[in-house]
């Protein structure tokens, strides 16, 4: 499986990014797709994840602003960020996993204050 990202970028402080991925190759029907974030000098955390089904999990800090969404159709994965905080800078990564878990490359979001 082979991930694809993008929406990265610079914004200010209250501000919107979305992020897209896609997702290609052997793709099964109980995949899981998500995103986590890595900031520098800490370890890679849970952002959000969806189902085939739509079910959703978030992390605590970003319930209300970020929303995750999936187009089975084009096994792609959104993530639409809004009041965005300078804490949220980071690394942001696509998973992918069914049977195995396989991660995007990697999208830099940057808030600045």
């Amino acid at each position: 499986v082979q991930l694809v990202e993008s929406g990265g970028g610079l914004v200010q402080a209250g501000g919107s990014l979305r992020l897209s991925c896609a997702a290609s190759g052997s793709i099964f029907s109980g995949n899981v797709m998500g995103w986590y974030r890595q900031a520098p000098g800490n370890q890679r955390e849970l952002v959000a994840i969806i189902n085939r089904g739509g079910s959703t999990n978030y992390a605590d800090f970003v319930k209300g602003r970020f929303t995750i969404s999936r187009d089975n159709a084009k096994n792609t994965v959104y993530l639409q960020m809004n009041s965005l905080k300078p804490e949220d800078t980071a690394v942001y990564y696509c998973r992918y996993s069914d049977a195995v878990v396989y991660w995007g490359q990697g999208t830099q979001v940057t808030v600045s204050s």
